[in-house]
């Protein structure tokens, strides 16, 4: 098991003197550890310079740590190539990557998208968008009422007409941890590309991406202890080749004239301008960390959590709880009776608890359940049951208040 009060002396936010924070929102982003917080400032205190183009000796230790990086992501999942490692702000733009430089290439009208009904409007809207545009069809994995997808209709929906599949690996809302190796040979069985949103997973499971052989996989950096704007898109070489660059400008250049250019080599292909340097060293660092912990171990505690979690907050008759998968990762989402989420996430602040209230960029998970929001708790490696019961006395506190 983590020895959490040893893990939370590496977090600054959790060592303040007066109103200590009880944080369950790592869902939505993740608290960062000093070392990921000195790998950012030692950047721009020490050799800021940028990459790729400096010939003196800051610009060159920018360029290997960047660079270095790619190393640390194919080590950390398992890729089979450091070429195959794309840096981008976000899991949001590693997909959209993916639709406009693949699907607005090779789709057509004769094309249809398979997606799930679970999905985060990361993975639904830049599909709508190349859609409409490519005249693709839409087609959907139904939601079942315990949270997970409806699998028995999987074999009706893919097809020879199924040119791209992209779903979540696990659920931003409900946790669940979809079969995404079986749904990834469903679809290449047909011939389709595979995309997966592994944002929720990575910080979480082991992921193995030669195993998965999926197509592309993405993923975000401040989901698991490292800065926001950067994320990674993991592709397959030879299919990035054949793809059209996603924006234009320097770095992913090889000659240009004023009539026309040539590309760079993936990845750089799909690095235009100057990147996020900072932000892809201090991801580095959140790897050298999660690999220190171990990741088997966090999820283990993730797990240990959520049973407790569960167990507690199912006691309280006034609450609530969506979703059952047998597979799922430490998230939970819940309303209390008569009290608004937003309501709740703010009376519960003032006992120094975090949580998410809201639709969770999942518009349609709410219509399914017949919601307009919920509450959402989600926890991480420095979480410890005290913070569950926290939760559970802060929320009897606020019903009463309510009553």
């Amino acid at each position: 098991m983590l020895n959490v009060k040893s893990i939370q002396k590496d977090f600054p936010i959790f060592n303040r003197n007066e109103n200590p924070l009880i944080y369950l929102d790592s869902a939505s982003t993740t608290q960062k550890p000093q070392c990921v917080i000195d790998a950012v400032t030692t950047y721009y205190h020490s050799y800021a310079a940028n990459i790729h183009r400096a010939l003196y000796t800051i610009g060159e230790k920018a360029t290997d740590e960047y660079e270095s990086v790619r190393g640390k992501v194919k080590e950390f999942l398992n890729v089979p190539d450091t070429h195959s490692v794309i840096f981008t702000r976000s899991t949001t733009e590693s997909l959209n990557l993916v639709a406009y430089a693949w699907g607005q290439k090779y789709l057509d009208s004769d094309s249809e998208i398979l997606l799930s009904e679970m999905e985060h409007h990361s993975n639904l809207v830049p599909w709508q968008l190349v859609a409409e545009k490519t005249k693709a069809s839409l087609k959907f994995i139904s939601l079942t009422d315990d949270g997970t997808l409806n699998l028995e209709i999987i074999d009706s929906l893919v097809s020879e007409r199924t040119k791209l599949m992209s779903v979540s690996h696990q659920s931003n809302v409900f946790g669940t941890v979809n079969p995404v190796e079986m749904l990834i040979a469903k679809a290449k069985d047909m011939g389709a590309i595979t995309v997966i949103d592994g944002a929720q997973a990575v910080p979480h499971i082991k992921v193995d991406i030669t195993k998965l052989d999926c197509d592309f996989y993405a993923f975000s950096g401040h989901k698991m202890v490292g800065p926001t704007g950067v994320g990674v898109l993991v592709g397959r070489t030879d299919l990035m080749e054949e793809m059209d660059p996603f924006m234009g400008g320097g770095e992913m250049i090889d000659t240009v004239t004023l009539e026309k250019s040539t590309w760079n080599k993936v990845p750089w292909k799909f690095e235009a301008g100057t990147p996020n340097i900072a932000q892809v060293i201090g991801l580095g660092a959140a790897i050298d960390y999660l690999q220190s912990v171990g990741i088997e171990k966090i999820h283990n505690h993730d797990v240990d959590l959520l049973n407790y979690g569960l167990d507690i907050l199912s006691q309280n008759k006034d609450i609530t709880l969506f979703g059952n998968a047998q597979n799922r990762g430490a998230v939970i989402p819940f309303n209390v009776k008569n009290i608004h989420p937003h309501d709740l996430a703010k009376f519960l602040d003032t006992d120094g608890i975090c949580i998410r209230a809201g639709h969770h960029c999942a518009q349609p998970i709410m219509n399914h359940l017949g919601v307009t929001a919920t509450a959402r708790a989600s926890f991480y490696l420095y979480n410890t049951k005290n913070d569950i019961d926290a939760l559970a006395e802060s929320i009897e506190k606020t019903a009463r208040i309510f009553a």
